[in-house]
């Protein structure tokens, strides 16, 4: 794959990514997961249909979790 040439954009771009890395990943985790195609569509579609967002389902599901076990529970390994 051949990549694009620079651009000040381009450039600018990735001076800003570099600059900013560290405090991104300090802020913020990305979970790298895949579910079954199928039910992903369901999920989106159940999102769209709702005007939710995936952060929203996971702070909700996560509330859910603790209402049922208790945050005790959760935090056992």
């Amino acid at each position: 794959m051949e990549r694009k040439p620079d651009t000040p954009v381009r450039k600018s771009r990735r001076k800003y990514e570099e600059r900013n890395k560290d405090e991104r990943k300090e802020k913020n985790k990305v979970w790298g997961t895949s579910i079954d195609r199928k039910y992903a569509n369901e999920i989106d579609a159940f999102l769209l249909r709702h005007n939710l967002t995936k952060v929203e389902l996971i702070v909700t599901g996560y509330q859910a979790l603790l209402d049922h076990y208790g945050p005790q529970e959760l935090n056992k390994e």
